[in-house]
């Protein structure tokens, strides 16, 4: 039986120009402040128990209250853009992003986690519809899907280091720590106004089989990836400097050092699904490994490794996400990619439950394990249609 073919946008593709690439370009920057908004918290979670007096389950709250506003977030804006416009969406959820932060800024002047909360819960919010319509409005304007990722990671490697260096050095370290992102936020948005609507642009449409049929493939390749993005990084930067007692420089290097070389190897890489698994295992194992033995170099080892692995991941699934998208609703099927992949940041909280069961060593074995087997099945995955086409 002939596969049908992915339905891609030529006419799309056809009208991309280096004018609307470096449009797309410009554009791009609203995702590094979404990354960088999302880490700079991250880095300054002990900075928070320290310097406000903030118990481990408030900090860890404030941690959480993140994903509960990015994922409604994503499933609402990603319709949105497609029905109103991305540029229109992005915007303003740039505008949020950065509303955000200033109540982060104001609750550490103050001390108050009456501002903490709304401030983390609106850059969960913020983040989700940036990811949601900025991804699909920058792949229509540059014809490349892995350009928002690119960015993303950029401002996930860059915001929690320079929040913690803040942090570490400068004065009023809960206010400070914090400026960056807000001069980002908003040269970002005087660069994205150039960049026009494209909503409309791509009015191809395929056949109702062929979108049946990619949904098909879209559910049962690509959003069972999706939680390895984030549940790599996660284990990088959040579960082995807290295993191992790092400091904060350490913490904040960590917080780098993963989504930097995600960036690196997306950029580069060629990615299938097996490949991005196979090196989350490999980076998983070497955790377990570091975390057994106490081991900070090594632990850094694992940290790479892990963020290699989450940029072929990420790679891979906002390539075939693009590929397999109606136009008309590329926003909408990226959001759902953005989702699922978000599922993977509640990892550390599931380690740290079963942490009463089980030593983190053996919980890190044990997700070695479910690496190497979603590879394996990915890999007999990718071998069926080769086997239905042999006579």
């Amino acid at each position: 039986m002939t596969t049908p073919p992915v339905t891609a946008a030529p006419a799309a593709a056809a009208a991309v120009t280096p004018a609307t690439g470096t449009r797309g370009a410009r554009a791009a920057w609203i995702m590094l402040a979404s990354g960088w908004s999302a880490n700079q918290f991250s880095a300054l979670l002990g900075a928070y128990r320290s310097h406000l007096g903030l118990t481990e389950s408030t900090v860890t709250g404030l941690f959480a209250v993140y994903v509960v506003g990015l994922i409604p977030a994503l499933l609402v804006a990603g319709p949105l853009a497609d029905r109103r416009g991305r540029r229109r969406v992005a915007l303003a959820a740039l505008a949020l992003n950065v509303l955000s932060t200033l109540l982060l800024m104001a609750g550490g002047a103050w001390g108050g986690t009456w501002l903490l909360l709304p401030g983390r819960f609106l850059t969960g919010v913020s983040a989700g519809a940036l990811l949601a319509a900025g991804s699909a409005w920058i792949k229509e304007l540059s014809d490349s899907p892995r350009r928002s990722g690119m960015f993303v990671s950029a401002g996930f490697a860059t915001g929690g280091l320079v929040a913690a260096l803040i942090a570490q050095w400068a004065p009023w370290p809960m206010v400070t720590a914090y400026v960056p992102h807000v001069v980002l936020g908003a040269a970002a948005g005087w660069l994205a106004l150039g960049a026009p609507e494209t909503r409309g642009s791509v009015p191809v449409r395929s056949s109702e089989a062929a979108q049946d049929h990619n949904g098909h493939r879209f559910r049962r390749t690509v959003l069972p990836l999706a939680p390895w993005v984030f549940t790599a990084p996660t284990i990088g930067f959040v579960t082995l400097p807290s295993t191992l007692h790092t400091g904060l420089i350490l913490t904040g290097v960590a917080t780098a050092v993963v989504p930097g070389t995600g960036l690196l190897t997306a950029r580069r890489a060629r990615s299938t699904p097996t490949a991005g698994l196979l090196v989350v295992a490999a980076g998983t194992a070497t955790a377990a490994v570091a975390a057994a033995a106490g081991n900070e170099p090594l632990a850094l080892l694992a940290a790479i490794v892990l963020g290699a692995g989450y940029g072929l991941a990420l790679a891979h699934g906002l390539t075939r996400t693009a590929a397999l998208a109606p136009p008309h609703q590329l926003a909408r099927w990226t959001a759902r990619f953005w989702t699922a992949a978000y599922l993977g940041m509640f990892t550390p909280y599931v380690l740290t439950l079963l942490g009463h069961i089980t030593t983190t060593p053996v919980l890190l074995g044990c997700v070695t394990l479910l690496a190497l087997a979603h590879a394996g099945f990915s890999s007999y995955q990718a071998e069926r249609p080769a086997r239905r086409r042999t006579p």
